[in-house]
Parts: C-alpha cells; sequence; structure tokens
C-alpha cells in the first residue's frame, strides 16, 4: 500500500515462492502502473510477523535495500504491537507506529515456529 496525502493505492498477490523470488519486480510494476516514483517515498512500513521465515526475510531484504539505494527509512511493525489488533487498518500504520513510537531503521522479526 501507498499512501500519498489522503490517497491509499494498494495490491495483494499469492504468498507464493515465485513471488518471493520477484518481489522487487511486482513492486516496480505497482509503482510504475500507478505513476508513482520511488524517489519520492520517504517511509516504508513493514510487517515484521508473525509469518514465514521466507515471507519475511525476503520482505526486510527488499525493504533494506530500498534504504540503502534511496535513503528511505522504514519502520517495522507487528500487528502484535497493537492493542486493538482486529480494528488496525493498513492506513492508520504510520500513526500507530509514530503513537508506540516504533524505531525506525530497525528489524526483530517474528518467525512462526
Amino acid at each position: 500500500m501507498i499512501i500519498n496525502n489522503d490517497i491509499n493505492y494498494s495490491i495483494t498477490h499469492e504468498n507464493s515462492k515465485i513471488n518471493y523470488e520477484k518481489l522487487s519486480i511486482l513492486i516496480n510494476d505497482f509503482l510504475n502502473k500507478k505513476n508513482l516514483d520511488l524517489d519520492k517515498v520517504s517511509q516504508i512500513y513493514v510487517n515484521r510477523g508473525p509469518g514465514s521465515f521466507a515471507g519475511i526475510r525476503n520482505s526486510l531484504s527488499v525493504v533494506k535495500a530500498f534504504h540503502l539505494v534511496n535513503k528511505i527509512d522504514y519502520y517495522c511493525y507487528s500487528f502484535e504491537d497493537f492493542s486493538e489488533k482486529n480494528e488496525v487498518k493498513y492506513e492508520n500504520i504510520p500513526k500507530l507506529c509514530d503513537k508506540l513510537k516504533v524505531e525506525k531503521n530497525l528489524i526483530n522479526p517474528i518467525y512462526l515456529s
């Protein structure tokens, strides 16, 4: 999901090995279809789990690459961080992370056993 002022753009894909391998391509295609530029992205919020090792590893690797290349700050959250998990909407994640003072550029993944 991209949040640009009051406009939200979102897309979903199947959780599969094929999509893990082409995650950065899927993100790039999404940005191109919406006429958005990665250079204008200032923050990325990524779910750190709980989840599968491969899914979390790939998501965090892509986010770290974006951070290194484009100097985009990232925030890793888990829905377990929020007390009212059932009512959390993706578009509210930035405000909730600010409220809970989630540290930027820090990763502490939660893997399912």
